[in-house]
């Protein structure tokens, strides 16, 4: 097992966050792509595991804490961790210390590049990217929102813990229609995948439902919301955990629709 830089003839497999066996990444079309090459500007980097078969199993990928949707100074900011887990495609490599590895190689990097610390965030409930599992490698809170934390370790004497940009305001019922708001920042193609398939199913109602999406990795919106990325059916908050499939999105608009008696 080795730990590589992105190479461009890997791009495609970390778009598809090494899930090139899944169909349901097409549903997000170049998305991430366009993601990766305004980012690459701003500072990301990304480590692969890679095995003896030439098959990437694990990856890391981290930005200036300055173009991430966290608040810092002088920090990176982890943006996704993950190894496969799957049967499918190159199998289950989990448990096998290849995350510890890619932190470990994030970490040297970060400390080459004179940051101050590294950020990542967490859930507290026990599935995908548990806070837990940073702070048993020496990361400490920083800062939290619901079940979601902020965690930290910091290089340097004196560097500032960063804190989550939270929730400032959210759309509001209209008196009209009722309204899809898709925030999407680009960088998870789950969410790029909910807003796709909520767009496409809003087209079936045929004028009856609006569809709003708000880029939230452009500063100006994620000040002014503090929503990172969501989707709400007026004023409700509906995506929580992987996409929601066509028919659980329609079962959310007829109810948004009979409730405006249309």
């Amino acid at each position: 097992m080795e730990i590589i830089d992105l190479e461009e003839r890997y791009e495609e497999t970390y778009c598809n966050c090494l899930e090139d066996w899944s169909d349901e990444f097409t549903e997000a079309g170049d998305l991430k792509k366009q993601w990766l090459d305004k980012k690459k500007k701003q500072g990301l980097k990304v480590k692969l595991a890679r095995n003896e078969k030439d098959e990437l199993v694990g990856m890391i990928h981290y930005i200036p804490i300055e173009h991430s949707w966290a608040e810092g100074s002088g920090l990176y900011f982890i943006y996704c961790i993950w190894v496969h887990g799957y049967k499918q495609g190159v199998g289950n490599y989990q448990g096998s210390g290849i995350g510890q590895m890619l932190l470990d190689a994030a970490e040297d990097d970060c400390r080459e590049l004179g940051a101050d610390g590294l950020a990542a965030w967490g859930v507290r409930l026990p599935f995908f990217l548990r806070s837990k599992w940073f702070k048993k490698r020496g990361y400490s809170k920083a800062d939290a929102d619901g079940m979601l934390e902020l965690v930290w370790k910091p290089f340097k004497e004196g560097a500032e813990p960063p804190k989550l940009v939270k929730m400032k305001k959210k759309p509001s019922k209209q008196n009209d229609l009722p309204t899809v708001t898709c925030f999407r920042n680009g960088w998870c193609p789950a969410q790029n995948i909910s807003c796709e398939r909520m767009k496409k199913v809003v087209a079936e109602f045929d004028g009856r439902v609006i569809y709003s999406e708000i880029d939230s990795d452009r500063p100006g919106n994620l000040d002014e919301w503090g929503i990172p990325d969501a989707v709400f059916v007026d004023d409700k908050q509906i995506n929580r955990g992987p996409p929601l499939t066509d028919e659980k999105i329609r079962k959310h608009l007829k109810k948004a629709v009979r409730q405006y008696k249309l």
